[in-house]
């Protein structure tokens, strides 16, 4: 387990060493968010991973926003080499993850108890300071019981009195059932933390969750390889397996070109976000697309083709003091889009119109930025009208303004004039937030700054921006391609150099 050299800084996680995993396409959007957000140090990646070093606590932890799930590290080595060894041997070798290193897995440990602790001691005192308010609107609710029942005929204060006390009964039976819901929760966490806080840590349950993938997936089953890695640690710490509810998680993901293993931080993704009643756009994609616009207090940005509103929500939800307008043509994404600003208390925020996107009511040259999914697929055809609806959305822009768009492959031949498809990157790589410089992991797993491959890549990125001519006075300037799941998409960035006809 890898620390930070020094002293011991704030917080519990001081030094601690995680990594998150990302849509593939996002991982430059994930390592700029934790530099930023989490003020993290030695960061690096490899397709789908960002790996990174930071004190934060799980409150910060919990706001990063590109990223899917969040594990603290135990291990990071060289991938099974499974084409000229038996399948004994390398089960064997999978044993050694825990059996060869047990001080790694005993850090980590540590380092999650102190999670757990503080965010434990965090919910307790808010908890204590919302009690008194309770305390005092129940006492409220009973003056208000009592005034209304002095003012009752004497023929029904009887009748009343009982009912009162009938109430006062049930309400003090409620309260104990919460007291005692609540009190069941905090055990359940405290016992995770007394279990993992013993000497010899028998009383910690756990499960072991294996993704398999490439030539170890044609060998082994994720089944085979969790019942060995069970076994494994059973015998080195004396863990009890609990496939149903257990108080830890182990991740465990062997490809062929690494194997990392670790601890689920949260229980939900981090991409599920609790704010959104029904989703629409993956939510990290549109958050990465907004962090792209360069939105600045008091601008005024727009999605003209919002549908469920999730860009508009992500957007809100980082910057809020900026005036956001949401537009569809249809009724049912509007409605949708009202129901989720709601669920996100983001009503008054978000105006909403009605209104096609190629007939825009708003002035030449009145909006700051436009962030938008533009629909594709074979429910929504727009064909040659993808040009149509960049010049409305070129027209309301300001000189000097931004427009971030998410664009099929169709979308993208069609602006660039042509039929023939783009290149597409390579899927096992990514590209770093710095041009000009890709990091990277070497084989030994270490990070690493790889020149040629960096000229190469920047090269070949500066090359599809240089065949993606300008849209009039838009000029693109930045480029992602990113997973939808099923297909692929492409995020471009566009700055409005001058106004139309200049």
């Amino acid at each position: 387990m890898a620390a930070v050299p020094g002293g011991r800084r704030s917080g519990p996680a001081a030094g601690a060493r995680f990594f998150c995993t990302a849509g593939r396409g996002l991982e430059p959007f994930l390592m700029r968010e934790v530099r930023s957000r989490l003020a993290a140090t030695q960061v690096e990646y490899i397709s789908g991973k960002v790996f990174f070093t930071t004190c934060s606590d799980l409150n910060m932890l919990k706001k990063l926003k590109s990223a899917e799930r969040l594990f603290l590290l135990i291990k990071k080595q060289l991938p099974f080499n499974v084409s000229s060894v038996s399948k004994g041997k390398i089960l064997n070798e999978m044993q050694r993850l825990t059996n060869d290193d047990p001080e790694s897995w005993l850090n980590a440990i540590s380092i999650w108890k102190n999670l757990l602790e503080l965010d434990a001691k965090k919910v307790k005192l808010s908890q204590k300071n919302a009690n008194p308010l309770k305390r005092k609107v129940g006492e409220n609710d009973i003056i208000a019981k009592k005034l209304k029942t002095e003012q009752m005929q004497e023929i029904q204060e009887n009748k009343e009195c009982q009912l009162e006390k009938q109430i006062e009964e049930e309400t003090l039976e409620q309260g104990n059932f919460t007291t005692k819901r609540d009190k069941s929760q905090e055990e359940l966490q405290n016992d995770v933390v007394e279990a993992v806080g013993t000497h010899n840590q028998n009383d910690l349950t756990f499960r072991v969750s294996c993704r398999c993938s490439g030539a170890i997936a044609r060998t082994f089953t994720a089944q085979e390889v969790g019942r060995v890695i069970g076994i494994a640690l059973t015998k080195q710490f004396g863990w009890k397996a609990d496939l149903r509810n257990p108080n830890l998680e182990i991740f465990i993901h062997l490809s062929d070109i690494y194997s990392v293993v670790g601890i689920p931080v949260f229980r939900v993704p981090l991409a599920s976000r609790a704010y959104i009643k029904t989703a629409g756009l993956r939510s990290t994609i549109a958050w990465a697309m907004a962090s792209l616009a360069e939105i600045k207090a008091g601008a005024v940005v727009l999605d003209p083709m919002c549908g469920l509103g999730t860009i508009l929500l992500e957007a809100a939800k980082e910057w809020p003091d900026v005036y956001y307008v949401g537009a569809d043509v249809s009724d049912s994404q509007l409605l949708g889009a009202c129901d989720n600003l709601k669920a996100a208390g983001l009503k008054d925020k978000i105006e909403l119109l009605k209104v096609s996107v190629i007939e825009l009511p708003l002035p030449s040259e009145s909006v700051d930025i436009i962030i938008s999914d533009i629909p594709f697929g074979k429910k929504f055809k727009l064909g040659k009208d993808i040009k149509h609806i960049i010049q409305e959305m070129e027209r309301v822009l300001r000189v000097g303004g931004t427009i971030v768009l998410l664009l099929s492959e169709d979308h993208h031949r069609r602006l660039k004039g042509c039929e023939e498809s783009s290149v597409p990157l390579n899927s096992k790589g990514s590209r770093t937030d710095k041009p000009g410089s890709t990091e990277c992991l070497n084989p030994e797993g270490k990070a690493a700054i790889s020149e040629p491959a960096s000229s190469s890549l920047a090269a070949s990125n500066q090359e599809r921006l240089d065949r993606m001519p300008p849209f009039g006075s838009l000029v693109p300037v930045e480029r992602y391609r990113v997973s939808l799941g099923k297909t692929d998409a492409l995020i471009y960035k566009y700055r409005k150099l001058h106004s139309p006809g200049q």
